[in-house]
């Protein structure tokens, strides 16, 4: 049984890794793929694989620019559930990432 002053632990998140990297992205289109998965508490490969899954629906992007990696992220793509269907992920992007640095690089 926890102690009564301390909180339950913690079972679930409202956002998911794959909505995760996207932010992380957005905040650092440069951003290497060891600090996502640290930064996302996730392994480097769940991390590829996510980022895989984001290219393949069309939210990023990515490039090769020397040895590094840029990634551009499509705010005007569509959410892909129907009950989300009519909102676009910048709309997303804009509550985490804001008008800061990190959301200039969002193309």
């Amino acid at each position: 049984m926890a102690d009564a002053g301390e909180p339950p632990p913690r079972t679930w998140t409202f956002l998911t890794n794959h909505a995760r990297l996207l932010i992380l992205v957005a905040r650092d289109p440069q951003v290497r793929v060891r600090d996502l998965a640290r930064q996302a508490g996730i392994t480097e490969r769940a991390a590829q694989g996510i980022l895989g899954d984001l290219g393949q629906a069309g939210f990023l992007d990515r490039q090769r620019v020397g040895r590094r990696t840029q990634y551009s992220v499509h705010p005007d793509v569509g959410f892909r559930h129907p009950l989300e269907a009519g909102h676009e992920v910048g709309e997303l992007l804009q509550l985490f990432v804001g008008d800061g640095a990190g959301a200039r690089d969002v193309k």
